[in-house]
């Protein structure tokens, strides 16, 4: 990994705005420079165009200074009809002519401009030359004038100004980002450093939540909310883990207790009895084992299959399956369709269905029905009903009610639970509703033909 990619994220922002702060200053100082130069271009150029003009008026009066004095542009040349130089500046006194106007009098061979780095007399220095032709009755004369060309920075002191500022400009904007952004992402920090120290020892803590409303408090608060989500079902798993081994614990004592007392009378134990005995125990073990698998996948969020299913069908067929104690009453509506998996779906009617038995005194009604676009299944009892306060109490892992309890021992307390996040899952709600008699489990299901 290269040093850059381990930069954190305050100083590659603050590196990012540095580095665009000196582009736009760099951009900034190009337009400076380019504009004083043309000012400085512009000035340089009516210099010398003032220097010609005022000796082209010292020819139309005859009066030509010699030599020409060193006020004036560093080199200055007048020559006269015959092509001789009859004046200069000292520095080129002696020099060819500077440049060379074409002959003609058309405008532009009356006047010239050249940007010439081999002016006579300076070599290897670059120079703005004007050049003007000017009519005498004794003939044309020519003035040339030449000076400094303008360098790209203008001047070195200019160039260092502008230097400077941009160096603290992009210095500042620098400094400035880091400190914006190290104190923007301080919440971050505190957020890290909380969820760094919270274990599942210790799941009641919450990262801090900034005072601001902005991003960073929506995460914080997604955060907390994540663990309140984290908490609660690390809670029930825990609470499920000691259910379900007390539930397991019980019948496997029992049937320890019961074999180590028949070892220790073997002549007086009835082991035809005893194994039917084991063999209920072993029972209750197999219900239990596959209720908290069927839970295991429930809670682990297994996919389970979206088929369409006719409800009605499905619940005629489950319940010719096996004889139940009491009578059961199908009442189905034809046409009521889902989309579900059909062996949690028929796990759901089974354990609804069973349930109504262990309560029922004579008669189980299964309805199935459509109803405000949902499919609807009931499964009521003529037993003795569950109170108002314990309807939701019912659907809790591992209880039993004291009536379940006294009619049948063998319940594992789990047939509920799972009917429940079974219809869950599809999309569904399974409740306990008001009834003449006994209890009424009513489940609704999205309709397929919805």
């Amino acid at each position: 990994m290269s040093r850059r990619h381990r930069w954190s994220i305050r100083t590659r922002l603050a590196v990012g705005a540095g580095l665009v702060m000196g582009l736009i200053c760099l951009a900034a100082s190009a337009l400076v420079l380019l504009g004083v130069r043309q000012m400085a271009f512009g000035y340089q150029q009516e210099r010398l165009i003032t220097s010609t003009l005022n000796l082209a008026n010292h020819i139309q009066e005859g009066d030509v200074p010699k030599p020409l004095t060193t006020t004036e542009p560093p080199a200055v040349q007048v020559i006269d009809p015959q092509g001789r130089i009859v004046s200069a500046t000292p520095r080129v006194i002696g020099e060819p002519p500077i440049a060379a106007l074409p002959q003609g009098h058309r405008y532009h061979d009356l006047r010239g401009q050249w940007r010439r780095c081999d002016v006579p007399g300076f070599p290897r220095q670059c120079m703005i030359v004007i050049g003007y032709r000017v009519h005498n009755p004794n003939g044309d004369w020519t003035v040339y004038a030449a000076d400094d060309d303008v360098p790209w920075y203008v001047d070195v002191r200019l160039l260092g100004a502008l230097a400077g500022t941009s160096l603290l400009l992009a210095g500042v904007m620098t400094a400035g980002t880091y400190r914006t952004v190290r104190k923007t992402l301080a919440p971050v920090d505190a957020i890290r450093a909380e969820l760094d120290e919270i274990s599942t020892t210790d799941l009641g803590r919450r990262v801090p939540v900034p005072p601001y409303q902005d991003e960073i408090r929506r995460m914080a608060e997604s955060v907390n909310r994540t663990l309140d989500r984290l908490e609660t079902l690390v809670e029930k798993q825990r609470r499920f883990a000691s259910d379900a081994s007390h539930d397991l614990r019980s019948p496997i004592t029992a049937m320890r207790t019961q074999v180590e007392d028949a070892l220790l009378h073997p002549g007086d134990t009835d082991w035809i009895q005893l194994s039917r005995t084991q063999l209920g125990s072993l029972e209750r073990l197999e219900a239990l084992v596959s209720d908290l698998l069927m839970l295991a996948r429930l809670d682990a969020g297994a996919p389970s299959r979206r088929d369409r299913l006719d409800l009605s069908e499905l619940v005629r067929g489950e319940l010719d399956r096996r004889r139940r104690r009491v009578r059961v009453v199908p009442r189905l509506q034809g046409g009521v369709e889902v989309l579900g998996d059909r062996l949690r779906l028929a796990r759901l009617l089974t354990n609804l269905v069973d349930n109504a038995e262990r309560h029922a005194a004579s008669e189980i009604v299964v309805t199935v029905k459509s109803e405000d676009g949902t499919a609807v299944l009931e499964v009521l009892d003529d037993g003795s009903g569950i109170p108002e306060e314990q309807r939701e109490v019912v659907f809790q892992r591992f209880t039993r009610l004291a009536a379940a309890r006294n009619r049948d021992a063998g319940g594992t307390g789990l047939g509920l639970p799972i009917a429940r996040e079974i219809a869950e899952e599809h999309g569904g709600t399974l409740t306990v509703r008001d009834s003449p008699s006994g209890a009424r489990f009513v489940a609704r299901f999205p309709s397929a033909r919805a």
